[in-house]
């Protein structure tokens, strides 16, 4: 009796469809790879917006609206428990929250400063650099090299280079943050709930970036029209996406989700064209291309050993 009605996707006093039903029923209709490119676009459209968002309000006040939006969403839907947690529990969801806003807080200082499609390709050697250390072999000093060409291809070499230090080191900063939310996500996954340990992580990061953030954005963060974009950037940066990943990790392997992420630098590059006007060099192209091609063959490397 209680399965059925668990699966049953009519409410019982209305008759209508469940709302959770629909969904399902929408993203089963997708193929899984369908899922995961959505999630890429609407990653790289909520950085788009939020980059919009830097003539009115500072980086810092602009990640404070969209990770307190983020955790209002994902705590509302997966309410972490704090009763019965162990001082590592507590340990491991602080650091995952303080990882989270420090990968969040770089990656949009260097957004202010980069074009998104060069931003998220030097963001990318984070979760690259983690794949690479996880399989060891020796090709991967292969990918390593292309990385590497990749990013001295974009460094402002010359007078004339229009691309900022800062804002690479920056993308550095927010690419190893990455690194570690990957292998603190995995840590969180363990011991807590569900999707209750990213609720958890998303509170502590919008209470530690708060500070930072009503400071620098002052009374132009109770502008609702602002309000209303950072609940947008929130939306298509955290809960959609992380939500289109979820349902595309049940229906396909670990190692071809991870090829298709490797397509993000690319997407971002073409988000940044379209959306926001950033016309690439053929040199910057290159290199975002030698750095997604290193993150292809490190993930297919591991996805044969």
């Amino acid at each position: 009796m209680t399965a059925f009605a668990l699966d049953d996707p009519y409410d019982r006093r209305s008759g209508l469809p469940r709302p959770g039903s629909l969904l399902r029923t929408a993203a089963d209709s997708i193929p899984p790879s369908g899922l995961v490119l959505l999630a890429i676009v609407s990653v790289q459209l909520g950085a788009g917006f939020a980059k919009e968002l830097f003539s009115a309000l500072p980086p810092s006040a602009v990640v404070f609206v969209r990770i307190a939006a983020g955790a209002l969403i994902m705590g509302a839907v997966a309410r972490p428990k704090l009763k019965g947690l162990s001082w590592r529990d507590w340990a491991i969801g602080l650091a995952f929250g303080a990882t989270l806003a420090v990968m969040n807080l770089s990656f949009y200082e260097a957004l202010s400063r980069l074009p998104l499609g060069i931003t998220v390709a030097i963001e990318f050697l984070g979760p690259l650099g983690v794949a690479v250390a996880a399989s060891r072999r020796r090709i991967d000093l292969l990918w390593i090299g292309l990385a590497a060409a990749g990013v001295a291809l974009l460094a402002p070499w010359g007078e004339a280079a229009s691309v900022s230090w800062v804002g690479i080191g920056f993308a550095l900063v927010a690419g190893a943050g990455w690194a570690a939310y990957i292998l603190l996500s995995a840590a969180a996954g363990r011991r807590f709930p569900g999707t209750s340990g990213l609720s958890f992580a998303m509170i502590v990061s919008a209470v530690l970036i708060a500070p930072v953030g009503i400071t620098t954005g002052g009374a132009d963060l109770l502008q609702p029209h602002l309000l209303l974009i950072g609940l947008g950037v929130g939306l298509l940066s955290s809960v959609i996406p992380y939500s289109l990943e979820m349902q595309a990790l049940r229906r396909m392997p670990k190692e071809v989700f991870g090829i298709l992420m490797s397509l993000e630098p690319a997407v971002a590059a073409l988000i940044g064209v379209l959306v926001l006007g950033e016309i690439l060099h053929v040199q910057q192209w290159a290199a975002i291309v030698c750095i997604v091609a290193a993150s292809l063959g490190s993930t297919r490397r591991a996805k044969k050993g």
